[in-house]
């Protein structure tokens, strides 16, 4: 069968992903027409499950540098992959089975490309990017009985591209707008943008993204710290919205290096995690600041550094901003960024048809759908690379 043959046949895809923040495994079973202009994806059915309390510690420890053996390593990517399986397999009951998993995995390790970032101080030897992503996709396939693509980023990062973002090609299809500049803002556990401009003309190459900085797992970070763990998240942003952010000290901190850097660009918990929140409690204690002023200041950082970047790299400042990701729901920080975008409006993509809390896992659903059909995956104006490749590894299920 042809490539577009296939595309108009309704294919079921699963999507999963796990983000910075580590709060549990996002699955979406879509159903996938189309190719690309004409790309249709339908929400059958979306759910986030939590990783065990030991799995999920041991990943935010390897996250944090903390050094372990291979022997361990393997052992986490093991676990990783039979929990992405399970959430595969739960997300199916219910409905038809889905014949093909998009599977991200969990990020434990990001490093951009040497010559671009500041990391090249560190690994002057390295040009290329690096990032790695556990939960292997061949015993996923071989748990669930369906075809697994995983370990997207690779192809894009042997290129000399970041590797990320992968998603703005997904909505740039999904979520473009013939009249009207967009601006999607993921708030993860790192924030990214797509400007995705009015749809005529070259508009694909006016396309736009990187990473903004830190998103919820700074945030996360500090709402643990500042409860000495009784708390992991800052429930719809009601701690931060009882507290008063610090100008001065979001001003100061905006002054970091990366913030500065140009697009293409991407970052990590290996920039903005632990050492950097230990660095931003340090600066806040001149300021004498209560545990709420200090999580409503760096909840400002997070809205501030995401308006710094669109008013510092964008060609012109979008007509809208669609939030999505778990920070979408975080009520003050929306607040926040509507307050410092004045009369752009700030929505979420359910607002106009795409889930928020799921559109990263329906954007992994089409990143597979796309390589099953021979469809590249990545926009090199995204994450610098040379040319647009195909993205992700097939491991075909042997049932």
């Amino acid at each position: 069968m042809h490539r577009i043959e296939e595309a108009a046949v309704p294919t079921r895809v699963i999507g999963l992903i796990s983000g910075t923040s580590v709060d549990g495994i996002d699955a979406a079973l879509v159903e996938i027409s189309g190719t690309e202009l004409d790309l249709k994806v339908e929400l059958l059915a979306g759910a986030t499950y939590p990783y065990p309390a030991e799995l999920r510690e041991k990943i935010l420890a390897v996250g944090a540098g903390v050094a372990i053996s291979m022997a361990e390593l393997a052992e986490i990517d093991d676990a990783i992959a039979i929990v992405f399986a399970q959430a595969a397999q739960n997300i199916q009951i219910g409905h038809q089975p889905a014949t093909l998993i998009g599977s991200h995995g969990q990020t434990v390790y990001h490093r951009p490309p040497a010559d671009r970032e500041i990391e090249k101080k560190t690994t002057p030897d390295s040009p290329l990017g690096y990032s790695l992503q556990l939960g292997r996709g061949a015993l996923i396939a071989h748990l669930t009985g369906i075809t697994t693509v995983s370990n997207f980023r690779v192809a894009d990062i042997a290129i000399g591209g970041h590797g990320a973002p992968l998603v703005p090609r997904v909505d740039a299809y999904l979520l473009s707008h013939p009249q009207e500049g967009r601006c999607i803002q993921n708030i993860g556990g790192i924030g990214n943008v797509a400007y995705i401009p009015p749809r005529h003309g070259d508009w694909l190459s006016k396309i736009r993204a990187w990473d903004t900085g830190p998103g919820n797992s700074l945030l996360d970070l500090a709402v643990e710290h500042l409860s000495a763990g009784t708390k992991t998240y800052d429930e719809d942003g009601n701690w931060a919205a009882s507290g008063t952010p610090c100008h001065p000290l979001v001003e100061q901190w905006l002054n970091q290096e990366y913030f500065h850097l140009p697009p293409p660009k991407s970052t990590g918990r290996e920039l903005f995690g632990v050492t950097y929140l230990h660095q931003c409690l340090k600066d806040a204690q001149a300021y004498q600041l209560n545990a709420a002023d200090i999580l409503a200041t760096l909840t400002e950082l997070t809205a501030a550094s995401i308006v710094h970047s669109y008013r510092t790299f964008l060609p012109q400042m979008p007509q809208q901003v669609l939030l999505c990701g778990g920070g979408s729901r975080n009520l003050y920080l929306k607040k926040r960024l509507q307050l410092l975008l004045t009369s752009i409006p700030v929505w979420t993509t359910d607002e106009v048809g795409l889930s928020a809390d799921f559109k990263e896992a329906i954007a992994f659903a089409v990143l597979a759908y796309w390589r099953h059909l021979g469809i590249p995956g990545n926009l090199p104006t995204a994450t610098g690379a040379p040319q647009a490749v195909l993205l992700g590894e097939i491991h075909q299920s042997q049932s």
